[in-house]
This record gives structure tokens, sequence and C-alpha cells, in this order.
């Protein structure tokens, strides 16, 4: 039992940094310490110091020698990268997975597309409300991609997906892309369940391409007011 508790504290400091920093409480090129976050989250430096171990490990945070450490800045490039990597993986799990997917594999991804629509249902939506609708629909992704079988390829896509969350959350938020994203999560794994990989690939592969489009206009807009102020200044 202790062991247990143990285990889901350290569970939950992570879970709860890793919110900080997607959804910008922590925001880019921001300093963090053991001590500061162990005071704001109210537990002990060892549950902190392992999630920022993982959250290194994951990409959002860079350690810096007897410094602490720093929350990963988010430019274009990286953004690019990330996304060209995560439409061809993205796209293959897919693929993988209708050929695999078993009955008990479609009552779970559809009681995840049924939480989604629960959670919009809701007459008011908290922060972390929204917060858990992103991260169910992140899952939804990292199901397919362990629905496939492939363990390799479902790694390499988790680890992807941890570095697309924050630009998700832009999207969503800002451009308050939250039905089209439920509407497009329903229909790929709809089409996965029909067994038709084809579409399936085709609806998966179009859903992150128009979250790329969105997120680089916000990117775009950010750098060009950035340079507008500068040149203002």
């Amino acid at each position: 039992m202790p062991t247990r508790k143990k285990n889901t504290l350290r569970e939950s400091v992570y879970g709860s940094m890793k919110a900080m920093i997607v959804t910008g409480q922590l925001p880019p090129g921001a300093r963090v310490t053991e001590n500061d976050l162990a005071i704001r989250l109210k537990v002990s430096r060892t549950p902190v110091r392992e999630a920022l171990n993982r959250l290194e490990q994951d990409g959002l945070v860079v350690g810096r020698p007897r410094q602490g450490y720093l929350v990963k800045e988010f430019d274009i490039h990286m953004f690019r990268e990330a996304f060209e990597i995560r439409e061809l993986l993205d796209g293959y799990a897919t693929e993988l997975a209708t050929a695999k997917v078993t009955a008990a594999d479609k009552e779970r991804l559809r009681e995840m597309v049924r939480e989604c629509e629960r959670l919009a249902a809701l007459p008011t939506r908290s922060s972390d409300d929204m917060f858990q609708e992103l991260q169910i629909g992140m899952d939804i992704h990292r199901t397919i991609a362990q629905i496939s079988g492939n363990v390799m390829l479902s790694g390499l896509l988790n680890g992807i997906l941890d570095k697309c969350q924050h630009y998700v959350w832009m999207e969503l938020l800002r451009l308050d892309e939250w039905g089209i994203a439920r509407d497009e999560h329903f229909e790929i794994v709809e089409a996965i369940c029909a067994g038709d990989a084809a579409r399936a690939v085709e609806l998966t592969r179009a859903h992150i391409r128009g979250s790329r489009n969105n997120i680089l206009r916000l990117l775009q807009a950010k750098s060009d007011y950035q340079t507008f102020l500068a040149r203002a200044s």
C-alpha cells in the first residue's frame, strides 16, 4: 500500500508539472527549481526532482548544473520538425492499428471519444476540464499507437506527442478548435473500427496537417507582433 501511494504521488506531481508547462503557467524560458516547485505543489523535493528528470527526458525542460531547470523554448523550427515526424508516425500507427483492432480496443477508443463529448457538454468548463479534454485527445493517438502492436513506434510517437502538447493547447484555446478536434477524432476512430485503413490514415494525416497549419498561423502572428514591437521601441 505505501508503495502504491508513493507511485500515485509521483504521477500526480509529474502530471501537475507537465500541465503547468503545456498550459503556459510555466512559460517557455522560465527558470524553475526543485524548492520553488515543491513549495508551489506542497510536496517534498523528491517527487519534484523525479518529475523534472522525466520532463527533461520528454524534452520539456532543460537542466542547468547548479542553476535549476529552464522550461524549453518553443520555436517554429522545433514545431515543424515535431509535426512532420508526427504526421508520418501517426499515419503509420493508424494503418497498423486498423488491421489489429479488437472489439475491446474499439470500445476503449469510443469511450474516450464519449468522454470528450461529456466534458464538452459541461455547463461551465474550467481550465482543468479543458486540459483533461486535451489529454484525452492526445491519449486517443497514444492508444492507437499502442493498438498498432509496434512497441518502438509507440514509444517514438509518445515522445513526439509530449513535444506537441503545448502547441495543440495553444491551438485549441486561442482558436477555439475544440469542436473540430472532437469531430475529427470521432471520424478517425469510426474509420478504424470499420476496418477502413485508407480512410483512417487519410483522416489522421489531414487532422495533423490542419492542426499544424493553425498553429503556424499563431506562431507567425506572434513573431510578427514581436517584430512590430521591436521596431516601434
